[in-house]
């Protein structure tokens, strides 16, 4: 399991195993906000194995506006490092610890999703997990790539001499065995710079997870991931969507489009502030108009104007106006790239909204209705003592990379493997010596 023991700074135990905490960081770099959350793991089975999964308890958190960030890249890397450090240095300081490792998600890079197939001769032998291992990987194999790296892959079915759709091959005889894999690749680029900004404010990557995967996991209940959902993270930079079924991911996917183009949308269309379109869309905004709303006045202010009257008043349903058709943009792209997965009716009519733009008025309604599913808005589950300066949706990346870092060991359903960056010799000197020769 990935959970590490992190120094405490308070020093207040008795001894050196009163100085050493069982936590587990996540970093959710975003596009509007940078959030660290810290928990504490606390177990809770018996000695003998049995009992509940371990728990996950919120003992720190930080959040910064972000800066040098967009769609889920990397646009300035000093602007980037700082918030990045900003954040964790508040969690840090609410925790009482000093973080070395963090799981961190991705959003850019272009995830592209693909099946690969492989194939190996058992001679009519039992199969055994050793078995299931080695075609996982030559699978997975065959979609490295010298120009995309590997975040993900799950196998989604065996294959025994021709018979497929078999989910536990463990046991059975056969000659020819085959299995499916599905595989998550992103473009290395935008992979190394966020790898780097990280790297630059002292803290090692225990993993990369893709941000709707982390989403679903948060947001969806074991059932729903089990039986077929579609979890659809809102955020402002981008819209993300990770489709589920048998416990495994069988599609994960980006659309660079989110809140902060509703935003923008409302400061052009309106000539105010920026700031004041983000306020107006929180405050007044939603995704369905009603009659009320023509007699509901909302004050603008004019972009580079000053003075009370240089202020104009108008109708709350213009505002939604311009909000609902953006709205209805991506959830359309979303219902497309549904329907040109080939993986809809698998996924299930199951459909849980996340992330802080999902949180507009009517926006489950709308989606209701142009995606003609069973709609919810998620937040995250099993994680305690989340902040309440977030909205609970706007943390379901974050929570989710925390209950990533317990899956390995808390539950078998999921396979995935996060890229691993690699230090080398990264201990606490060599950290150090890194952090005098940036600095000086």
């Amino acid at each position: 399991m990935s959970v590490g023991s992190i120094n405490s700074r308070s020093g207040g135990g008795t001894g050196a195993a009163a100085l050493r905490r069982s936590v587990v960081a996540a970093l959710d770099v975003g596009t509007s906000k940078i959030c660290c959350l810290i928990a504490e793991v606390l177990p809770q089975r018996g000695a003998d194995g049995t009992g509940e999964p371990s728990k996950l308890h919120v003992i720190g958190a930080g959040h910064h506006a972000a800066r040098g960030l967009r769609a889920g890249a990397v646009t300035d890397m000093r602007e980037a490092e700082l918030t990045i450090r900003a954040a964790v240095d508040q969690a840090e300081r609410m925790a009482g610890v000093t973080l070395e490792r963090v799981f961190v998600n991705v959003s850019g890079g272009s995830p592209r999703n693909q099946r690969h197939n492989a194939v190996i001769d058992i001679g009519g032998r039992p199969i055994e997990p050793r078995d299931a291992d080695q075609v996982f990987h030559l699978a997975r194999a065959r979609a490295a790539s010298g120009d995309r790296t590997v975040v993900h892959a799950a196998p989604v079915e065996y294959e025994i001499d021709g018979h497929r759709g078999i989910a536990n091959p463990n046991g059975m005889f056969g000659n020819r065995f085959a299995a499916a894999v599905n595989v998550v690749s992103v473009a290395p680029g935008p992979m190394r710079n966020l790898a780097l900004c990280v790297e630059r404010c002292h803290l090692e990557i225990s993993g990369l997870v893709m941000s709707p995967f982390a989403s679903g996991v948060a947001a969806l209940v074991d059932d729903e991931r089990e039986l077929g959902a579609t979890c659809i993270d809102m955020g402002a930079g981008t819209t993300s969507l990770a489709m589920f079924h048998e416990g495994r991911l069988l599609h994960g996917e980006v659309i660079p489009l989110g809140g902060q183009h509703i935003t923008n949308d409302i400061a052009r269309g309106l000539s105010t502030y920026i700031a004041h379109a983000e306020r107006m869309k929180t405050l007044f905004g939603g995704a369905l108009a009603c009659i009320s709303d023509d007699r509901e006045l909302v004050s603008v202010p004019l972009i580079g104007e000053k003075g009370s009257d240089k202020i104009n008043r108008i109708p709350k349903s213009m505002l939604i106006g311009i909000i609902q058709p953006r709205l209805e943009e991506i959830l359309e792209i979303v219902r497309d790239r549904i329907e040109r997965s080939g993986l809809g009716a698998v996924a299930g009519r199951r459909l849980v909204l996340t992330g802080g733009a999902s949180q507009l008025t009517g926006t489950r309604e709308l989606a209701v209705r142009l995606l003609d599913r069973q709609v919810r808005i998620g937040t995250p589950l099993g994680v305690e003592a989340l902040p309440d300066s977030c909205q609970p949706p706007g943390l379901a990346t974050a929570a989710g990379l925390l209950k990533y870092a317990l899956l390995p060991e808390a539950s078998a359903v999921f396979r995935p493997g996060p890229m691993q960056v690699h230090h080398g010799d990264a201990g606490y000197l060599s950290r150090v010596g890194n952090w005098i020769r940036q600095s000086f």
